[in-house]
């Protein structure tokens, strides 16, 4: 039985909100996908997945909306998480079981996207340093640790699958 790690900074009045995230690649471009806010924070496409909701296709819907990317070739389950931080676009603390996905892509094919009033973000590419670099500059409340954490174990197996040729970080041990 996997070992449920937690992350990020306990907060008074946490709500708690469980669901998903998705670390998707494209081998063609070798590049990650991933939500571009107008600060330049990455994201990863994200949400709460409803009662009843299967959390993979939870997941892959919220990655079809919020990305538009919909043609995958390979899903996996990545690992799962307790975290604590902070959700910058609906300023509110959060408590939440997090189950991360890899989502490799067949094609970039885009349909159009369905964001949330609050989800103010573009789909942007980035390698995994980049990403990485991004998270880390903005991670003074340890809020992205868990998205550190999901990422390092993506590549390390995207790598390991052979789809990401390019990438130098390792899983985070």
């Amino acid at each position: 039985m996997e070992t449920i790690l937690e992350f990020g900074l306990k907060r008074e009045n946490e709500e708690r909100r469980d669901g998903g995230c998705a670390i998707v690649f494209d081998p063609e471009m070798q590049r990650y996908a991933m939500g571009k806010q107008e600060d330049g924070r990455l994201r990863l496409f994200s949400g709460g997945v409803d009662a009843g909701e299967d959390m993979k296709e939870g997941v892959l819907r919220e990655v079809t909306e919020e990305g538009g990317l919909h043609d995958f070739l390979h899903v996996e389950k990545i690992g799962e998480a307790l975290t604590h931080y902070h959700n910058s676009l609906r300023n509110v603390d959060r408590v939440a079981h997090a189950t991360c996905f890899l989502v490799i892509l067949k094609s970039t094919d885009l349909v159009p996207v369905h964001l949330e009033e609050h989800e103010k973000f573009v789909l942007a590419w980035a390698t995994s340093n980049e990403i990485l670099a991004n998270w880390e500059a903005r991670n003074q409340n340890k809020d992205n640790d868990h998205w550190i954490y999901f990422l390092k174990k993506s590549v390390a197996r995207a790598k390991e699958l052979g789809y990401d040729k390019t990438s130098k970080i390792d899983e985070w041990k």
